[in-house]
């Protein structure tokens, strides 16, 4: 007699997520490369300037040539990186950390606990998330740590509102009240049980995002409200830059191929990671 197995067949690689995976290794392999050349052989100082060199073009020594300060781009560009990449993995983590707990106490919870929540939400999603912190940064005042603080502000909002969603629906399922059954505690079971359900939603909302909050920071920076003189960052470089557009182009685009480079990146990383928590999964007889 024929039995029937219901495993899944083994599903073959993507051709998508191959190339993924080679330009985000390429493109890696390529910031490594440019940042160990310029911080072991060049060793320019980011913040010196040199006005008898400012508006090089490339060369041995400064391969993309200086800024109307004389200050090496390369190396502005690499530590422009770290500053806007840092930042923004610094507010995506603070809204983490702020909207999981929120969100697993309010779905969990019910009752008063999730009707305050809710209306909390609804207070923060009641205007764009770019005007509100545009606003908020007016209100704090310029600088990359007010900017910080106001994408923290707007955006654990969303992540709360995603995990109150999951922990509502799984929280009507069989394994958790058997775990309440069997006399495990509230923390427990919210830590042992329905955490672990929550994290690849989390994941793929936090990688997406990642892009977005990049060009928050970016944006805010180029209209004054973010970093600040003379800290290299690339929303910042993008208007230093701007008053020689004609005369060098370049400045520009460095920093700009950087942000669309990266916020791309973290989209692709995105889509990859939603396609590996997808939970519709087809069972083939």
């Amino acid at each position: 007699m024929k039995t029937i197995s219901l495993r899944s067949p083994a599903r073959p690689k993507s051709k998508k997520h191959s190339w993924q995976a080679i330009i985000a290794a390429l493109f890696i392999v390529l910031v490594a490369a440019a940042s160990l050349y310029t911080f072991m052989y060049l060793k320019h100082d980011p913040t010196l300037t040199d006005l008898r060199g400012r508006l090089q073009e490339g060369s041995t020594l400064h391969p993309l040539g200086t800024d109307h300060l004389g200050r090496d781009v390369l190396t502005r560009l690499l530590l422009g990186g770290i500053q806007t990449i840092g930042y923004s993995l610094l507010a995506l983590s603070t809204a983490l950390i702020i909207g999981i707990p929120f969100g697993l106490i309010a779905g969990y919870k019910r009752g008063w606990t999730d009707r305050i929540f809710m209306r909390i939400a609804d207070g923060f999603l009641a205007f764009p998330d770019t005007i509100v912190a545009i606003v908020l940064s007016g209100l704090l005042g310029a600088g990359i740590g007010n900017l910080v603080l106001a994408i923290v502000i707007v955006k654990w909002v969303s992540y709360a509102r995603l995990v109150r969603s999951t922990v509502l629906s799984e929280s009507q399922k069989d394994y958790i009240r058997i775990a309440r059954t069997n006399g495990l505690s509230d923390a427990r079971i919210m830590t042992k049980h329905l955490l672990p359900h929550i994290a690849g939603h989390v994941l793929v909302l936090a990688s997406l995002d990642l892009g977005k909050i990049i060009l928050l920071i970016s944006s805010l920076s180029y209209i004054g409200l973010g970093a600040q003189p003379p800290t290299p960052e690339w929303g910042a470089m993008l208007n230093d830059s701007r008053p020689y557009f004609q005369s060098r182009p370049e400045l520009m685009v460095y920093p700009g191929l950087a942000i669309v480079s990266i916020v791309l990146l973290a989209n692709m990383l995105g889509d990859y990671l939603r396609d590996r928590f997808d939970v519709k999964k087809e069972v083939q007889p």
